[in-house]
């Protein structure tokens, strides 16, 4: 079983019409909340660890949850309002987002007492260790786990608009390396932490997967260094397209440590997930593909 604690909100994204005010059409997302959905439609068995509102956003978020075959086993509710992420996509899919998070549900996530038998492994990132006072929830989570010997991947996706103080941040993220099995970060991401994928494996993970967006991504290792091509699609945005690398990676992780994995290994995970991330991009939103669809 494959374990996803973070944020669920809904995208505000753009109907693609011109001008300067267009109309925003609601969709799920949240990158934990993407990557939980990415899995149980991979076939992954799949619980989804967070808060989530009792407001009608909410019940959206569990009902997407449930039709993906995520377990909801350990969401908490609350009435708290939805988080809200309004997006603004480029010409080349790119977007950026500006969050609406006082008060939100996601951000009240408190420590469960346990997690169930069979968890083997477990996955954070995004907001949801940016925000007090999830945030120390979260990472104490993370740590306990880690200690009990659950593969643990951290995909901090950096929101800079989020992070009121970034050298707290970029210490607080480098604490988290002793207990991450699995590094995942953009390149965009890596730039800002200042950091290199040497220096983080020093620190804890058994490998650094940096993604390049149409470049593709390379997986750093202490003995390889492996790099793939990017399936080239006709983009309507990239929302989502990270989030669904992390599924496919935990997807092809969960029964063997990547500390275990072959360069060849590697390359077969990695073009597995370039090729789901680049479905993900061919359709609005953060909609990851189906087992079915990567053949």
């Amino acid at each position: 079983m494959i374990v996803v604690a973070g944020e669920s909100l809904i995208d505000l994204v753009p109907d693609g019409a011109a001008g300067p005010l267009p109309a925003l059409v609601p969709r799920r997302g949240g990158g934990p909340y993407n990557t939980a959905v990415a899995l149980g439609r991979l076939g992954a068995p799949v619980v989804f660890c967070s808060r989530v509102s009792t407001d009608a956003f909410g019940e959206a978020l569990m009902e997407g949850l449930r039709a993906a075959g995520v377990g909801t086993g350990l969401v908490q509710r609350g009435p708290e309002p939805t988080t809200l992420a309004v997006a603004s996509v480029g010409a080349d899919g790119s977007a950026e987002y500006g969050f609406y998070v006082e008060g939100t549900a996601d951000r009240l996530f408190a420590l469960p007492e346990r997690l169930p038998d069979g968890v083997r492994a477990i996955a954070f990132g995004t907001c949801s260790l940016a925000l007090e006072p999830g945030a120390s929830a979260y990472e104490a989570l993370m740590r306990r786990e880690s200690e009990r010997g659950v593969l643990t991947l951290l995909d901090p996706n950096i929101r800079p608009g989020l992070i009121p103080d970034a050298a707290a941040y970029r210490e607080r993220f480098v604490s988290w390396l002793p207990y991450v099995s699995l590094l995942k970060l953009s390149e965009e991401d890596a730039a800002w932490l200042g950091g290199t994928p040497a220096q983080w494996l020093e620190r804890g993970p058994s490998a650094v997967v940096v993604t390049r967006g149409g470049a593709g991504m390379t997986v750093h290792t202490p003995t390889a260094e492996v790099s793939v091509s990017a399936v080239q699609v006709e983009i309507k945005d990239t929302i989502g397209a990270g989030d669904t690398v992390n599924a496919a990676l935990l997807h092809g992780l969960s029964a063997r440590p990547p500390g275990t994995l072959t360069p060849e290994s590697w390359s077969t995970l990695l073009t597995y997930a370039a090729k789901a991330a680049a479905l993900t991009c061919t359709r609005p939103g953060a909609e990851p593909p189906y087992a079915s669809e990567l053949g």
